[in-house]
């Protein structure tokens, strides 16, 4: 493995497959301790730790929902205790419940700016000090370019994913001067369970085919390697939009 992260902890959050997966393991192999959080799929978590102590790395699975203050505090002591102060956050948990505008309802709304917006919240406030502790910390967070397009799914997750881009430039803006970096990468189209049974959508793709996880845990890594990049997102759509 390289070190290039080698004495940093990493946190990802909803961590176990698709994207979060991806990113844990280019984590681990660039040398940092991952914690892998998940609220259900604890096997899936686990067998990921596993192969990334197999390869040589360090990593813990840390149950955990995320959109609830008292569970982000708890772990993030977990981690502390496990792997050391964390210095990379990766806020990638999130839900994709497709409403149309008729159908959607004051819960679905609720819901998903609680799993997708608050928790973001939740977990930088919680890793902060530590940062700050240090002077040096990496925080990405998994938006969508629904966050600046019409998307599929529906507005409620419009708004989560463009309130999460918000709240990146807020605390990039303010954390600038700490060593603390903030940004944001913004996937559309990803080849994950999200998209599963869903083939046509290619179509929209000018390049003709679903983007990889393992393209948007590039992405991530671009981030928590560039010292002098704040406050952006970057998008991933194949050629569908630009900015």
């Amino acid at each position: 493995m390289a070190d290039d992260l080698k004495g940093r902890t990493a946190l990802v959050t909803g961590g176990s497959r698709g994207i979060g997966a991806a990113v844990c393991r280019a984590l681990a192999e660039a040398g940092a301790a991952v914690a892998i959080n998940c609220r259900e799929r604890i096997d899936q978590a686990e067998l990921l730790a596993g192969e990334i102590v197999k390869q040589g790395g360090r990593a813990v699975v840390v149950a955990a929902d995320v959109s609830q203050h008292e569970a982000v505090a708890a772990m993030v002591e977990r981690v502390t205790a496990g792997l050391g102060p964390i210095d990379i956050l990766v806020n990638n948990a999130g839900i994709a419940i497709t409403r149309g505008i008729d159908d959607l309802t004051e819960d679905d709304f609720d819901r998903t700016i609680l799993v997708n917006l608050k928790s973001a919240f939740l977990c930088t406030q919680a890793v902060l000090p530590s940062m700050r502790a240090r002077k040096w910390g990496r925080i990405v967070n998994i938006s969508s370019g629904a966050a600046r397009g019409a998307g599929s799914i529906g507005p409620h997750y419009n708004a989560s994913k463009a309130g999460m881009e918000g709240l990146t430039r807020g605390y990039a803006a303010r954390l600038v001067k700490e060593g603390i970096t903030v940004n944001a990468v913004a996937p559309s189209l990803i080849e994950t369970d999200m998209m599963s049974g869903q083939p046509q959508l290619v179509s929209r793709i000018p390049l003709g085919r679903f983007g990889t996880a393992e393209e948007v845990a590039k992405a991530v890594m671009l981030l928590v390697d560039n010292a002098y990049m704040t406050g952006q997102t970057v998008a991933l759509s194949g050629g569908m939009a630009f900015n």
